[in-house]
């Protein structure tokens, strides 16, 4: 995949490069590093980490097609 800024990614204030929810989705998975922008609720992160993360809004999650 062709990383395209502004569409898969942004740089943040700080310098860093940050993916972006388009990013992830077209991964098609969480990677479990915690990502800002991940849609997938985090799945993948492990303890302690992921109880560290904020809840992400409904919103920004990936409806499951299971529901």
């Amino acid at each position: 995949m062709e990383l395209i800024e502004g569409l898969h990614y942004y740089i943040n204030e700080e310098g860093e490069f940050v993916f972006t929810r388009q990013y992830h989705i077209e991964k098609g998975y969480c990677c479990g590093f915690g990502c800002k922008h991940c849609p997938y609720n985090y799945e993948n992160v492990r303890a302690p980490k992921k109880s560290e993360l904020p809840p992400k809004p409904p919103k920004e999650r990936l409806k499951d097609p299971l529901d």
